[in-house]
């Protein structure tokens, strides 16, 4: 992995962890544990990070979950980000937290889970939401989706023109939606420091060999002799 940007925590002059370029891991909606965590520990050696997210589970099954991750996480040292609640996040000890735009405050999750915790937020296609969430406070912003998704088949449209908007921003930027390893180039040209994945990794015949693709897409060809 490519180490990439990291923003700072506002008046303590402390960097926060920092994010590396490559893949933004996404779990699946598995609600079987075991097959969850054995799906997830060998693909961790090609992300950047490991975002939990299970639209299916209830509350008691994410927390297991989430402290299930949090442990594998930790022993490949991938940061654990927790999906829209950073209750969750706080209680298995996660790095961070994402927002979404019906999650809560930014101020509210830094307050929560402190100085260091990485808190990225949706930004889906408004260049505007991102400007906002960088002045807030977040340490990495998300556009997307940028082809049709399977995960989020009626997700909003983006634009590739934002990833370049936002570069002034200083923050990371992570792409989602539809992303495959032929049409990621084109997203890390323009800006995008980290492609999130769900479908493109766990729905692949061999989903080392996919996630390593991903991976492969952030080392940039040999200049020519």
């Amino acid at each position: 992995m490519v180490d990439g940007k990291h923003a700072q925590a506002p008046g303590d002059g402390g960097k926060r962890p920092l994010l590396a370029r490559g893949l933004y891991l996404i779990t699946p909606d598995d609600t079987d544990s075991a097959r969850l965590f054995a799906r997830v520990r060998p693909l961790l050696p090609q992300a950047a990070c490991l975002q939990y997210r299970n639209k299916r589970a209830d509350a008691a099954l994410r927390r297991q979950q989430a402290g299930g991750l949090r442990g594998l996480c930790s022993d490949a040292g991938v940061p654990l980000i927790v999906n829209d609640d950073p209750a969750l996040a706080m209680a298995v000890g996660a790095d961070g937290v994402h927002l979404g735009e019906h999650d809560g405050a930014i101020a509210t999750a830094r307050a929560l889970l402190g100085c260091e915790a990485i808190i990225g937020v949706s930004c889906y296609d408004d260049a505007a939401l991102a400007r906002d969430a960088a002045a807030q406070g977040a340490d990495y912003i998300a556009f997307g989706a940028f082809f049709p998704s399977p995960t989020k088949p009626n997700a909003r449209r983006a634009g590739i023109g934002l990833l370049r908007e936002a570069q002034g921003l200083g923050l990371p930027c992570v792409a989602i939606g539809g992303i495959t390893p032929d049409n990621a180039r084109a997203l890390i040209d323009a800006g995008a420091d980290l492609l999130a994945v769900v479908s493109g990794v766990f729905d692949a015949a061999d989903p080392i060999a996919a996630a390593r693709s991903y991976a492969n897409c952030f080392i940039s060809p040999a200049p020519d002799a």
